[in-house]
């Protein structure tokens, strides 16, 4: 039975609530991290890197509640969310969305290129591919491909998790090697369709929305083929992100509500993770 872990996009309160969700889940007997393959897209990277890298998540979930040091500030508000949706508007090639898109990202003034990676790399602690597998997702800034890093691919995992961090407006582009990448959200806020082949998958996606039809969750969750468990943020959890999902001020908030809505997610989750084949 091969198990995948996906974890979704959400900025600073996705990658809290995904933390308090896990930790949450693992100490009622619903343990995650165990799973076979671990997907991440944008705060799900993030997430995905420290989880396999083998970092404990009670130690994951404390420094979600401390006070943030390393993080700049940042919004994402309804201009940037509207300059999105008119570049991918009417347009059916999605990679064609994706790379206008990507001319909007390249084209904004955001903080320093290196400013921003110390902040990835201060997230990470770890600067090495784990030996487990996970992807990574990001989108060619100036192509609008979609692609999938892993310990293979030859990028560094900070610059990985950076590409797949680098919501276009707000933060800069990464640089790759002669390639330049933007969010791997701009494809799919959760890219579950990576998980096709597995037998068990869990889903934790703080944002669902996406801007083409190979993006909805809907349609990538019925092509997986295998158990799914979708977890969504609960009504509290979305009080507790705000506004502003790239708000360091609500991720202990974010991450709390996560740990919270776990106990009434523990159940399905133990009966996908450990239940018998269907």
């Amino acid at each position: 039975m091969k198990r995948a872990l996906v974890l979704g996009g959400g900025g600073v309160t996705g990658v809290a609530w995904e933390i308090g969700m896990l930790t949450g889940l693992a100490e009622a007997g619903a343990d995650l991290t165990g799973a076979d393959i671990i997907i991440g897209t944008s705060a799900g990277s993030v997430v995905g890197a420290l989880v396999a890298g083998g970092r404990p998540l009670p130690e994951m979930y404390a420094g979600q509640l401390a006070p943030p040091t390393a993080e700049l500030p940042a919004r994402l508000g309804v201009t940037t969310l509207l300059r999105w949706a008119w570049a991918a508007a009417g347009r059916r090639d999605e990679q064609r969305a994706r790379a206008r898109i990507g001319a909007m990202a390249l084209a904004a003034r955001t903080v320093p290129e290196a400013d921003r990676r110390a902040v990835i790399a201060a997230r990470l602690r770890n600067r090495d591919w784990p030996e487990r597998r996970l992807l990574i997702t990001a989108v060619d800034a100036r192509t609008g491909e979609f692609v999938v890093f892993d310990r293979e691919h030859g990028a560094s995992l900070i610059d990985a998790v950076g590409a797949s961090c680098a919501v276009p407006g707000v933060w800069p582009p990464v640089t790759i090697g002669d390639r330049v990448y933007i969010d791997g959200g701009m494809r799919s806020p959760v890219n579950a369709d990576l998980a096709a082949g597995y037998d068990r998958v869990a889903i934790l996606a703080p944002v669902t929305g996406g801007f083409g039809p190979s993006g909805r969750l809907s349609r990538q969750i019925a092509a997986l083929g295998g158990r799914v468990v979708l977890i969504q943020p609960d009504g509290p959890a979305r009080r507790a992100f705000g506004r502003n999902v790239l708000d360091p001020a609500r991720r202990a908030a974010a991450a709390r509500a996560g740990h919270a809505q776990s106990r009434q997610e523990s159940a399905r989750v133990a009966d996908l993770w450990t239940g018998a084949a269907a």
